[in-house]
């Protein structure tokens, strides 16, 4: 059984021009010690899919789906103070910006004690030196010392690891991870990603990682979900979906990549992700897509539900589109 299992998930938010349906029918399975990547342009659908899951968008998002189990629990039907028991503890979410999600008037270590306080019956002493213990887990030096830093006395990527220090603080079964390493340089990117994997690895937790770079997902997940406009239009193992994708959007972004480039221009997708209002009848991809028929303008591709490996396409990729 999937340690998480969403099947059909919709998200809808209220706007003055009406509804705008930002995740459209998605499923996501998974299991214990899995490294699952959710890969798309901005617009795709890929954090507010995780926040929905999460229980943290605002009033005005509707969510809706078919089922939504955790650890053979269903999140659907639980009140606000159950899910609290549950988010942050079993299951957890590092965030964007880091500067933006640790709150300035604290110390890092004020807000590490409040996390484990939250969830743990640990006493004032156990909950400094928990404190202490994971910051030095996520290999932050003179860990004592930091406790009592301000977020802005600290790097980026020093609080990238105070975020992920939070994450990790009650062993979550699950961590998702939305764009772990934006804004960091190399160098620390390498470095939060080998940590989240020594996680992954050490504690059994199983990771969800929200990317658009294809170069962190080659190196880190095990299988892709390929968003397109609040869509999964696939979903396969990391050496299929680089050897062979099926979809023409997951090769186009296969393509851009610099170093698949052969000529002198480096490939890019023409358009942009459709919005509220610009949404096209049949295929979402259509207006953007080298493939595209008449049969895409038209008419709208259904995936199947039953199939994990199913395409939504009218006409999936094989082999002799492979990018090489």
């Amino acid at each position: 059984m999937a340690l998480l299992e969403v099947n059909n998930l919709t998200v809808e938010f209220k706007t003055s021009q009406g509804p705008f349906r930002a995740v459209d029918s998605i499923d996501v399975a998974v299991g214990a010690n899995d490294v699952l990547a959710i890969v798309g342009e901005s617009g795709s659908g890929k954090s507010v899919s995780m926040l929905a899951v999460m229980g943290l968008l605002p009033w005005t998002a509707t969510v809706t789906a078919d089922s939504m189990m955790f650890n053979g629990v269903d999140l659907a039907g639980l009140d606000s103070k159950q899910r609290r028991d549950i988010v942050g503890k079993d299951m957890s979410m590092i965030f964007q910006e880091p500067m933006s999600s640790l709150n300035p008037c604290f110390t890092v270590g004020f807000q590490l004690r409040e996390a484990l306080k939250a969830h743990l019956p640990l006493s004032r002493r156990e909950r400094k030196h928990r404190a202490v213990e994971l910051l030095e887990m996520v290999g932050i030096p003179e860990p004592t010392k930091r406790l009592g830093a301000f977020p802005h006395q600290l790097s980026g990527g020093m609080n990238q690891r105070v975020m992920i220090a939070m994450a990790i603080a009650c062993k979550p079964k699950l961590l998702i991870a939305d764009e772990p390493t934006t804004a960091l340089d190399v160098t620390i990117q390498a470095q939060i990603l080998e940590l989240l994997l020594e996680l992954n690895q050490q504690h059994d937790m199983a990771l969800v990682l929200i990317t658009h770079d294809m170069g962190v997902v080659a190196e880190t997940a095990q299988r892709v979900s390929v968003q397109y406009a609040g869509q999964k239009v696939e979903e396969q193992s990391v050496e299929a979906l680089f050897a062979t994708p099926r979809h023409p959007y997951t090769h186009a972004l296969l393509a851009a990549l610099p170093e698949r480039a052969t000529g002198k221009m480096l490939p890019s997708i023409p358009g942009v992700v459709p919005g509220q209002f610009d949404r096209p009848s049949g295929c979402l991809f259509s207006p953007r897509c080298e493939f595209a028929t008449e049969l895409c303008v038209k008419e709208v591709p259904i995936a199947n539900s039953d199939d994990p490996t199913s395409v939504r396409c009218h006409y999936p990729l094989g082999k002799s589109a492979s990018v090489a």
